[in-house]
């Protein structure tokens, strides 16, 4: 007799354990800032911002998350510096278990520009399929399936534009996942584009990656590599270092102060050319982050 079988990953998420580890973390374009509270009443609320070191500029939002567990629904709201609008309606468990429905919009009042994604999501063991709509581009019809047995997975997207009456893209991804490890094949970009990911625990205190990316249409022919790891010094910090074939070698380091208080710094070097010191430089980055959570 089979086991039961858990709810497999959403399509984004296929090879997210070894794109978390080697793109997480890492705070190398100036400094940025977040704080977040709740109130008894179950509303989120997180300011943002962030400097560039480029450009110096100052950019930020500021966003509201109401929760309403018995019912099965969250709104929130965000205001960015840019005069930017976002709004989304998450609803689940409504129609069927396992369905979920989400509205999400933006408005540009400046402009009137405006953009509304409605999806839809369906979780049962064995099976994870989602459906988007994009109402004002296209419109477009985006869905996606994720099918697992036994740690083996098996996902496809496809995107169908109703006005050209044509599907304008696909991919399928296959992967394997266990809880000490995981491996996944993407094929995107119309099968134009192949990324291999991998991810291993080695420990409790260690864990590694590693990504590699084909470009079939790309001008210069190669595999982009990408390796890295994490460590955890103690029960309140961990480094994380990566480095690429181009020799770019990028570190992260994270330390709670005090519960609630986390503080995270970040650094990229390129190797070939270590004589540029002038960290705000090309060559070199730095930066940092910083979360006060209440």
């Amino acid at each position: 007799m089979s086991l039961p079988q858990p709810v497999p990953p959403s399509w984004k998420d296929l090879g997210k354990s070894s794109n978390d580890l080697l793109g997480k973390d890492f705070y190398l374009n100036g400094a940025s800032i977040e704080v977040k509270t709740t109130t008894p009443t179950n509303v989120a609320f997180k300011v943002a911002g962030n400097q560039d070191a480029k450009s110096n500029l100052i950019a930020g939002d500021v966003e509201a998350k109401y929760s309403d567990k018995a019912h099965g629904v969250v709104f929130t709201q965000a205001w960015t510096t840019a005069n930017v609008l976002r709004t989304q309606i998450e609803a689940e468990n409504h129609l069927a278990k396992g369905l979920k429905f989400d509205l999400s919009t933006t408005l540009l009042p400046d402009s009137g520009k405006r953009t509304a994604l409605f999806s839809s999501i369906y979780k049962q063991p064995g099976l994870h399929t989602r459906a988007f709509l994009d109402v004002f581009k296209g419109p477009t019809f985006t869905a996606d399936t994720v099918v697992g047995r036994d740690g083996f997975l098996l996902g496809g997207e496809a995107s169908y534009n109703v006005t050209e009456g044509k599907v304008t893209r696909y991919a399928a991804a296959v992967g394997f996942s266990a809880p000490e490890y995981a491996v996944t094949l993407h094929g995107l970009g119309n099968l134009s584009t192949f990324a291999a990911s991998y991810y291993h625990r080695v420990s409790n205190d260690v864990e590694a990656g590693a990504k590699a990316i084909y470009d079939t249409k790309a001008t210069t022919q190669g595999v982009s590599l990408e390796v890295g790891a994490k460590a955890f010094l103690d029960g309140a910090g961990f480094l994380k270092a990566k480095i690429n074939n181009h020799g770019i070698l990028a570190l992260g380091y994270t330390q709670t102060l005090r519960p609630g208080v986390r503080a995270s710094f970040g650094l990229a070097l390129d190797t070939q050319k270590l004589n540029e010191v002038n960290p705000a430089g090309p060559a070199h980055k730095v930066g940092a982050h910083f979360v006060f959570e209440g």
